[in-house]
């Protein structure tokens, strides 16, 4: 999670929490001196003298493991409500709403790091730039970084509360499941750089429509303290006129790979090697993608936009990307030994599948370019519409075989294509997909979590190595199918 140091430094005194919180008053006499070493929100992994806070979901109650954060040597509590049995000599702080509380807490600590916070969101591409960044700043800066995707109002603020002292540089991810969501949480980080990626329709079932997602992505570059810096990607065109007017006074960098984008940031596509990776040339160099895709491409250039914000010489940035790590099932290219797998199935929407099936389609491939495409979820009453867009594109582009799960299996009925192969879902891909496999086939997995196309990667990885094939009911050598699918590939699910 972080390349900075953990040393000695920031302490939550109960006077601190109290002031963090707008409690008011002073603590009780025995509480005043009272030091907190780091605020969790989890009893399993609470240390001595941790102020544990309380949070409430659907299906848990952090207020029925007070005892239990005690036993395992919490020394306080934020609560909303203050239960029977409370620990003896456990000083608890009454908020109204833990979660907020949880962000007031992280907001008091930012404002004391000395650190540069960097907020990344953005309809897709947002993980995928956070690490491109930290891969160009390592070992240049001491960087802090969300850890995989903890990108919502639980995980900013624990990003900023775990960070050192000594950070020179925080970097957060910001994501949204509701509106108000992005400013919320804009709020507690009080970014210098804010970084949107791109816009599209992602989200929209929650969001409303297009419009409600560039509102919600777009509230990021609002209110944002003095000499706070704007950073866009060039896709859609109007995203930069959009972050002008929504952070006027701030400085905007547009990077990317059209004509649109500012000189020292805008990309050329030079050349590509076997698996999508390209060769980007810049005024100031060229460098290879570590992330296949022009989309990889373009989240490259916002770092490297980024990086040079942050004072890391253009030359240097480049040359840390190559050591970018992402998490699994995000373009993962698994070569065997009679065809490539291209895992990209953490998540889906129509930009991101689109990119997906630009990267397919311009690979070399000695054998069949194959679509795995599944349902592109919370798309709300758009779903249909933007479905079938994409299976038509999918179709008029370069596969040459397309397998249709959940939602892309309902769309266009009236077609009848022998290129397009239909499964209701995910257990139903591999008896259509395994009999039309060649040597030489890349196949691609894209698709929203809730339709697990990863499940998928073992038999895959199988047929691609040359090993017997499953019978027709997808039973390895046509015998008793196992309990349950195969497991995920490694890699944050």
């Amino acid at each position: 999670m972080t390349d900075a140091h953990r040393e000695p430094g920031f302490t939550w005194t109960a006077a601190a929490v109290r002031e963090a919180l707008g409690l008011g008053g002073v603590a009780a006499p025995r509480d005043q001196d009272r030091v907190f070493r780091h605020v969790s929100t989890d009893t399993r992994a609470l240390g001595p003298g941790d102020l544990f806070v309380a949070l409430e979901g659907p299906s848990f109650d952090g207020h029925d493991f007070l005892e239990e954060a005690a036993e395992r040597g919490a020394t306080g509590a934020v609560v909303r409500r203050i239960p029977a049995g409370r620990p003896e000599g456990f000083p608890l702080f009454p908020v109204p709403d833990t979660l907020v509380a949880l962000g007031a807490l992280a907001h008091h600590r930012r404002l004391r790091l000395p650190a540069r916070v960097v907020a990344v969101t953005g309809s897709s591409g947002k993980t995928t730039t956070k690490e491109l960044l930290r891969a160009a700043l390592r070992g240049h800066l001491r960087i802090h970084v969300t850890s995989a995707n903890l990108n919502n109002r639980v995980g900013v603020p624990l990003t900023l509360l775990s960070a050192p002292d000594d950070a020179q540089v925080v970097v957060v991810e910001v994501g949204t499941n509701e509106p108000g969501e992005i400013e919320a949480l804009r709020r507690v980080a009080h970014p210098d750089v804010a970084v949107v990626t791109t816009v599209s329709e992602a989200h929209v079932e929650r969001l409303g429509d297009l419009e409600g997602v560039y509102r919600e992505k777009l509230s990021l570059l609002r209110d944002l303290p003095s000499g706070a810096v704007v950073v866009v990607g060039d896709e859609p065109a109007e995203l930069a006129d959009r972050a002008r007017q929504a952070a006027p006074g701030h400085e905007l960098r547009v990077a990317g790979l059209s004509d649109w984008a500012d000189q020292p940031w805008r990309g050329r596509l030079l050349e590509s090697d076997a698996v999508g990776r390209w060769r980007v040339g810049t005024p100031s160099g060229s460098f290879v993608s570590p992330v296949p895709g022009a989309h990889g491409a373009r989240c490259a250039l916002l770092a490297l936009a980024v990086a040079d914000l942050l004072g890391v010489a253009p030359e240097v940035a480049r040359a840390g990307l190559p050591s970018t790590i992402l998490p699994g099932m995000r373009t993962e290219v698994r070569r065997h030994a009679r065809g490539v797998l291209l895992v990209d199935c953490y998540n889906a929407n129509p930009q991101s599948t689109r990119a997906a099936l630009a990267w397919l389609e311009a690979l070399p491939a000695e054998g069949p370019r194959i679509a795995v495409l599944g349902s592109m979820l919370e798309l709300g009453a758009l779903a249909g519409d933007l479905h079938e867009r994409i299976l038509q594109e999918a179709l008029s582009g370069g596969a040459d075989l397309v397998v249709a799960v959940g939602l892309f299996a309902e769309a266009l009925p009236g077609v009848a294509d022998p290129r397009l192969l239909r499964a209701p879902d995910t257990d139903q891909v591999l008896p259509l997909l395994l009999p039309r496999l060649e040597p030489g086939a890349v196949i691609l997995l894209k698709g929203s979590r809730g339709i697990a196309l990863e499940r998928l990667v073992p038999a895959l990885g199988e047929a691609l190595d040359g090993k017997p094939a499953p019978g027709p009911d997808g039973s390895p050598h046509g015998g008793h199918r196992p309990h349950g699918p195969p497991g995920p590939p490694g890699g944050e699910g």
